[in-house]
């Protein structure tokens, strides 16, 4: 459960805070506007306090001039107290691991590919515990354990690679938690994982805290988590404090226009469902069933799909939702044939698509088309904009000299952006700009499916509902069939038409995404997914 204050909206008064940041302004190289403006906030002894905000609000800044970790040339003016006393360049070193820990978003960035997960538990056991070999390795077992990695004896020898998501972020609360630290800063610990995880983890770094009584500075932009763990909210955008307090308030009740505008963000209603009377099929899949090969040679294939089917209407939005490693993805895969299938039918508009020879599935491609998880890395860092849009019209042969460039700035337009951001590579625009430039790129082939796979979950919620808002305005005007993958079952309740819902690898329950207003009513596995969510 949340570790929550007999009041979050007190505190105590006799003790100064664990930690203080008072007119905190970062400038960084270049000459470019301080990306971080006199942001002030505290932390209690004990208490949650979550800063949130959208890309670029200066968040994770904030939380790396607490941790000393700020890009070579950062200048800092302002003040932070810790325990009663300054910190700064110099000082953070010997507060690493006994008074701060810290949890990152992306675990591969903490964990060494190259050494076992035991082996870096125990060397920061041996290193700042003073423990010897064998002491260590035990220790790191049982901090394995503590954190609910099954096994942990034996995956104590594992390395990064050859853990979920879910087990590496584990990991690295068991690297963060060793030498109970006073403080956790956690960035967006949770945003890759589905909400069977995210709550797991959260909870995990409530037992942590509550076992050695630490406070947690959390950075992250999903209002939803923050209203179940966080005692206090302080809203940055573009690096300055909008508002702080306690976060039942700050969530019910916002004083700041773009508090407000945050939170109305969050809350779409439900789309109408189209209507059922002779509904025009584009995709029916039929018993599809998808082999993983095994991790070693000798081993068993693991079956990832499970004899799965469902229909994608034109005009309609099916989603599909599970748990990491349910077969979200790997359906997917299957219905672009960019993963084989053991068995089963894939049929678009009637036609089969499992039995299409390379020639013929190339000419039907541009039909069914992908819309990625990563804006970024499903772009060419080297290509400018109007390159990567105007690629399949080259690859399809439909490019010409004349009109191709006339038909990117149009596609450009009809996602929201301005013509001239062609000239941009990706690095120069923001998040929500490149995933708009991925859709403008699966509309470039006149396609009647997208698979839209977690196309929004990197993004913060302004930014998310316009996407999701350009997503119904194309769907409306071209009548586009969505297969949409996606963790977040409040995104799921307002964008989709029907929702999928898997489990090993097996749909378990197929329902109206109206009909998860009421859970009770559902299978229990998908009663599971809400309550998380």
């Amino acid at each position: 459960m949340p570790i929550r204050r007999k009041d979050p909206s007190v505190s105590p008064e006799a003790a100064e805070p664990l930690l203080s940041i008072r007119d905190l302004t970062i400038t960084l190289p270049g000459g470019r506007a301080a990306p971080v403006r006199d942001v002030s906030l505290d932390v209690g002894a004990g208490e949650a306090h979550a800063l949130v905000g959208e890309s670029g609000a200066g968040k994770t800044l904030t939380a790396r001039a607490v941790l000393g970790m700020l890009p070579f040339g950062a200048r800092v003016t302002g003040g932070v107290r810790f325990a009663g006393r300054d910190i700064g360049p110099g000082t953070h070193r010997e507060l690493w691991g006994r008074d701060l820990g810290f949890v990152p978003q992306d675990t591969l960035s903490v964990l060494s590919p190259v050494h076992s997960v035991g082996d870096q538990l125990a060397a920061s056991l041996r290193s700042l515990g003073g423990l010897g070999r064998r002491e260590a390795r035990a220790a790191a077992v049982a901090a394995l354990d503590r954190v609910g990695i099954p096994d942990a004896a034996r995956r104590v020898r594992a390395y990064p690679h050859e853990f979920s998501g879910g087990m590496r972020q584990r990991a690295v609360i068991a690297l963060a938690t060793l030498h109970r630290p006073r403080l956790l800063v956690a960035d967006e610990p949770t945003t890759a994982l589905d909400p069977l995880v995210q709550d797991q983890i959260l909870a995990l770094l409530a037992e942590q805290r509550a076992a050695s009584g630490a406070a947690l500075l959390l950075i992250t932009h999903d209002l939803p988590l923050v209203s179940r763990w966080a005692d206090r909210v302080t809203v940055l955008h573009a690096g300055v404090v909008q508002e702080t307090g306690p976060a039942p308030r700050v969530l019910t009740e916002p004083q700041a226009a773009y508090t407000r505008r945050l939170v109305t963000a969050t809350r779409r209603g439900p789309r109408p469902t189209p209507s059922e009377a002779d509904p025009d099929l584009l995709l029916s899949v039929r018993d599809l069933t998808v082999h993983h090969l095994g991790r070693r040679r000798g081993e068993a294939p693991v079956t990832a799909v499970d004899k799965v089917s469902f229909d994608v209407a034109r005009g309609e939005t099916l989603a599909l939702v599970g748990p990491s490693g349910s077969g979200k993805s790997s359906t997917a895969e299957a219905v672009l044939r960019l993963r084989p299938a053991a068995s089963g039918s894939v049929l678009f508009r009637g036609r089969e698509l499992l039995g299409l020879d390379e020639a013929e599935m190339r000419a039907l491609r541009p039909r069914i088309q992908p819309v990625f998880q990563d804006p970024y890395g499903s772009l060419s860092p080297r290509r400018r904009v109007r390159d990567a849009i105007a690629e399949p019209l080259r690859v399809q042969g439909r490019w010409d000299d004349r009109s191709g460039p006339e038909r990117v700035g149009e596609l450009l337009r009809q996602v929201g952006l301005d013509p001239t951001l062609g000239a941009r590579r990706p690095h120069e625009l923001s998040g929500g700009q490149c995933q708009r430039v991925g859709i403008a790129r699966a509309l470039a082939s006149e396609p009647e499916v997208l698979i839209l796979d977690e196309p929004v979950s990197a993004l913060d919620p302004t930014v998310r509902a316009g996407v999701l808002d350009l997503l119904e305005s194309l769907q409306h005007d071209l009548g586009l069939g969505y297969l949409f993958i996606c963790h977040d079952m409040d995104v799921v309740a307002s964008f989709a038409h029907r929702v999928a819902v898997l489990k090993g690898g097996k749909i378990v329950e197929t329902l109206p995404a109206n009909a998860l207003a009421t859970p009770a009513e559902h299978h229990p596995h998908t009663r599971e997914l809400l309550t998380s969510a």
